[in-house]
Parts: structure tokens; C-alpha cells; sequence
């Protein structure tokens, strides 16, 4: 008789202590066993490879209900599985708006056996649903608030100092920011240069980012409300932020760490435009000196996908954003292959670190008693970014025919091999993620 359901063997397994040559044993979903594991159910020979902790993608817009000729729940988190991601936290600005219980359930019933990783969703912040927010945020599968002070996607908005106030004091858990300043890009909008998306990050420019950083900041400390401050785009808001860590946490995004706009622009047109915008070399090197100061404390995609049709309209009339989940380990792993980032420090960023930040109970390290989420990779594998490659409904990338170091092999969610060599199971297992603060209900 089989002593665990499935053993990994053969392969380097990242510990919380390092990596070392050990098998992982999983009964249940879980880790049951690490080191020297006896007979299993299922054998997965990882020799050659490297075991992750299951790469969590706290921010993604999978963009279902009501835009699903970009996106939909199924196609995104097939996505993230393919390129090695096991959860996702899902962001509010669909049709309608998740501003409400019944559209949280709704998205929970519609995520049921069509996403293929674990999954939570975001409860966006209005004027009109601040009192409510201490309920919401409880619900069980809910990531937590989302706000956004300037206008992105969609019609969520709460811009005030006033109406910020009332929605940091609705309730305790962490709440994420969109910071970018509503009254500034207002005044700006003659920025904007028909025909030119290279003046994007002129019209939405560092001070409209740093204003917002420094409100939200204030207001938090005021209402004595812990704040997660995400896609940061300017050096001068992380060096903010680090003096702030006892009220925000930050993220940062691949895209921001891998483009500059000095060739992004020319070469990619309104294909490089997201908000917050890419901005210069100058600002991706600074997002990297303070990666290596140890600021960051995760980074997420901000996966927003928009359709060929959309993104090639003329500059201002095309869409913000771009798809990234599938592409957010790739990406980091070519970043390790370069010499820039450490693979202790990708873990931290990718599942330790949204572990931490949002409370999430059971995952982001490989440990027993956790559940059975890993991200397997091959560190050496050189390959090129291809669009056949590509799940995203929206059916591109920016980064499309990029040659990188470093692939997923296998994304293995609670115990059940999802993915393995760009081929997904036959069933979409994924179930909503569980968080500390709403553990008892």
C-alpha cells in the first residue's frame, strides 16, 4: 500500500531553510513528508529541475463578467497555470463592478471546475459601499479592498481625501492601492499627444504617482489601516515607502523591471501603454536598486489583458494594459539567469512575500502541513517566447519573441499536476484561496 498519495523526487526542492536534494511526499492535498519519502501513489521524477513554492499572482484582471472578449476566468488561469502560477487574486473592475456580496459569490460560482489554480477575489472600494467593506472583506475566497485613486479601467474611483477616509476606516484588513493622483492627470490631459504613446508617461508622470503615494500614506497612518501599494513605477515612491513599512507594503511588476520606455514605445506603440505607464531606463534601474535594497515586497503581473482590435486604436483612444501572468515566472527567471535577481529572493517576492502580506493561509512555502503548491523549473532551458505558447483570450504579449533563460515545467496545485510540460490536466481543479483573518468566519 502506497504511504502518500504522490512523491516529487530528483529534483533541487527550495526550502524555507534553502534548497536541498530531498523528496516531498503529499497525502490530501498536503505536504506530509520531506527527505527520504517511501512508496507513493504517483511518482513525479524531477531530476534536473528546481521545486518552487507554488508561485502566487496577487494581482490579475481576468476580466469576467462583462468583458470576456478579452479575458474570461477559465482562459487567465489557464494561463497562469501554463506559465507556472498556482493562485491568482482577481481585481474588481469587470461588469458590473465586484463591489457587492452577491458579485463575489458570483464570481466564486462562476471560478467552479473552469479555473485551473486556486483563486481569490478583490472587493473594490466605491463611495457607496465604504460602511459595508468590514463585511465584505470577510467573505470567504475575498483577497481583501481594492482601491483606485485614479482612473484606470473601468468606472471604480474614489479620488477624495474624504471619501479614502471613510473607506480606510471600514474594516481591518490590508488594503490594495491603485496610487496614482486624479486631479493632477486631470489638469494633464493635454499631455497626451495624438498618435504618440510615448507621451503617456508624460500626461500620467512621476508626481501624479507620488502624490497619490504620499495621500494614501497620510491617510493610512491616520486611520491606523495597513495598505499594500501596488505597481510602484518610480524609485522616489520606494524610497517613500521604505520608510513607511510599518502601514504599506508594495509591489512591483515584471514589466516595469524589464521594459524602459526609450524602446518599448517605438517598438511596441500603444502595445507598452498600462497604468501606471513604463517609464524610462532610468526609472527600471532604480525599480532595481531598490529590489536589491529589500524593498519590494512582492511582485505581481497586473495581467490586464485588452484584444488585438482595442490596443491598435490610435493613442489616447487605445486601452491600458497588457497580459503578463503567463509570463511573470519567465520573466523572473530570466532576470535570475542575468544575474539580477537571486532565486531566494523570487520566492520571497512570488509566495513567501504574498503569503506575509495578505495573510493567506497554508501556502508560499514548501513545508509540512502546506498545501502541495510548487511551481518545477528547469533553470538552464533557453527558449523563446512564442505567441502559439500564449493562452491569453487577448492572444499577445510584449514580450513575444524574447529569447530567455529559464522555463516551467510543472505547476502542481494542492497535490494535483495541473500542468506539466505545457500540457494541462483534464480538469480544472482550482478552489478559492483561505485567509487568516476570515479563518472562523
Amino acid at each position: 500500500m502506497a504511504s502518500v498519495d504522490l512523491k516529487l523526487t530528483g529534483g533541487t526542492v527550495h526550502l524555507p531553510g534553502g534548497p536541498a536534494q530531498v523528496d516531498v511526499g503529499v497525502s490530501g492535498g498536503k505536504i506530509v513528508a520531506i527527505g527520504s519519502v517511501g512508496d507513493a501513489g504517483q511518482t513525479i521524477d524531477c531530476t534536473g529541475l528546481d521545486v518552487l513554492p507554488g508561485v502566487i499572482d496577487s494581482q490579475v484582471h481576468f476580466r469576467e463578467p462583462g468583458l470576456e472578449a478579452k479575458e474570461d476566468l477559465e482562459s487567465g488561469a489557464r494561463a497562469a497555470v501554463l506559465g507556472g502560477v498556482t493562485a491568482v487574486f482577481e481585481m474588481p473592475n469587470t461588469k458590473p463592478n465586484t463591489d457587492s456580496a452577491d458579485a463575489v459569490n458570483d464570481k466564486l460560482a462562476r471560478a467552479k471546475h473552469r479555473m485551473w489554480c486556486d483563486h481569490a477575489f478583490y472587493v473594490g472600494a466605491t463611495a457607496a459601499n465604504a460602511p459595508d467593506l468590514a463585511e465584505l472583506e470577510r467573505l470567504p475566497g475575498t483577497a481583501g479592498v481594492k482601491i483606485f485613486m485614479g482612473a484606470s479601467t473601468g468606472d471604480l474611483l474614489v479620488a477624495e481625501d474624504d471619501q479614502l477616509a471613510r473607506v480606510l476606516a471600514s474594516g481591518h484588513r490590508r488594503v490594495a492601492i491603485h496610487a496614482e493622483d486624479e486631479a493632477r492627470m486631470n489638469a494633464r490631459m493635454g499631455e497626451r499627444i495624438a498618435g504618440d504613446p510615448s507621451s503617456h508617461p508624460v500626461w500620467r508622470d512621476d508626481e501624479s504617482a507620488m502624490l497619490a503615494t504620499q495621500r494614501i500614506l497620510r491617510l493610512a497612518r491616520a486611520a491606523r489601516r495597513r495598505i499594500h501599494i501596488l505597481h510602484v513605477t518610480t524609485p522616489a515612491e520606494l524610497e517613500v515607502i521604505g520608510r513607511n513599512k510599518d502601514v504599506a507594503t508594495c509591489e512591483v511588476t515584471p514589466q516595469h523591471l524589464t521594459l524602459a520606455g526609450e524602446d518599448a514605445y517605438p517598438r511596441l506603440g500603444s502595445f507598452a501603454q498600462m497604468n501606471p505607464p513604463i517609464r524610462s531606463g532610468a526609472h527600471r534601474d532604480g525599480l532595481w536598486e531598490w529590489l536589491r535594497q529589500g524593498v519590494p515586497d512582492v511582485i505581481g503581473s497586473d495581467h490586464a489583458p485588452h484584444t488585438l482590435e482595442e490596443k491598435a486604436k490610435e493613442y489616447p483612444a487605445s486601452p491600458s494594459g497588457m497580459p503578463g501572468v503567463q509570463t511573470l515566472l519567465p520573466l523572473l527567471l530570466n532576470h535570475v539567469a542575468e544575474g539580477r535577481l537571486t532565486l531566494q529572493r523570487l520566492i520571497d517576492l512570488t509566495s513567501a512575500g504574498p503569503q506575509r502580506v495578505f495573510g493567506i493561509v497554508g501556502k508560499g512555502r514548501i513545508a509540512v502541513g502546506y498545501d502541495a503548491d510548487f511551481s518545477v523549473v528547469d533553470l538552464k532551458s533557453r527558449w523563446t517566447i512564442g505567441e502559439d505558447w500564449l493562452a491569453s483570450r487577448c492572444g499577445w504579449s510584449p514580450f513575444t519573441g524574447m529569447e530567455i533563460t529559464g522555463r516551467p515545467v510543472g505547476t502542481i496545485v494542492r497535490g494535483n499536476r495541473v500542468m506539466w510540460e505545457a500540457q494541462l490536466a483534464d480538469a480544472a481543479i482550482g478552489e478559492p484561496v483561505k485567509f487568516e483573518s476570515v479563518a472562523f468566519g
